[in-house]
């Protein structure tokens, strides 16, 4: 990982991971040890516990696949680390907003390959800072765009009423 390029994104788009992307040979298996790679994604859950926000849909995505990893999953993980050696060096820094509360929510349309479930995600900020975020898969599967955006707008609404 020491000579490879930085990236400006969590996740990238191309990667569209599954089930099926599974390791099959007996060198994949032998290369991809389950140890390692659940490792390192409970290092990154920490992270994102501690300090690292903006990684968390990327990690809840690759440890959906934690129980029989593939090539393409550990190429995702180490996507994220490029990410996160990239950023090392940005920071936040609070002070001078106004005490708004703001809420952001999206949804996307079957994002998962295996079982065709959108995810919800949202993002609540309280004078700049997030105060509360969510990026899970929904429990049923929408059958329309408009259907996941309306089901993730009403999990964010929920969570917008608990702060009155």
């Amino acid at each position: 990982m020491k000579n490879v390029k930085d990236v400006n994104t969590p996740l990238a788009g191309h990667m569209k991971l599954s089930k099926k992307m599974y390791r099959t040979t007996k060198e994949q298996k032998e290369s991809i040890t389950k140890v390692s790679y659940s490792s390192v994604i409970e290092s990154l859950m920490y992270a994102i516990v501690c300090t690292r926000l903006d990684i968390a849909h990327a990690v809840g995505v690759v440890s959906r696949f934690f129980e029989n990893p593939g090539k393409e999953h550990c190429e995702a993980v180490k996507w994220i680390l490029r990410y996160l050696r990239g950023t090392s060096r940005n920071y936040l820094c609070f002070g001078g907003y106004d005490p708004i509360l703001k809420g952001y929510t999206d949804a996307d349309m079957a994002g998962d390959l295996d079982n065709r479930k959108s995810t919800t995600r949202f993002l609540f900020t309280f004078s700049g800072g997030a105060i509360s975020w969510q990026s899970k898969l929904q429990k049923w599967v929408a059958l329309s765009t408009t259907e996941a955006e309306y089901i993730a707008a009403t999990k964010a609404g929920k969570e917008m009423i608990w702060f009155k």
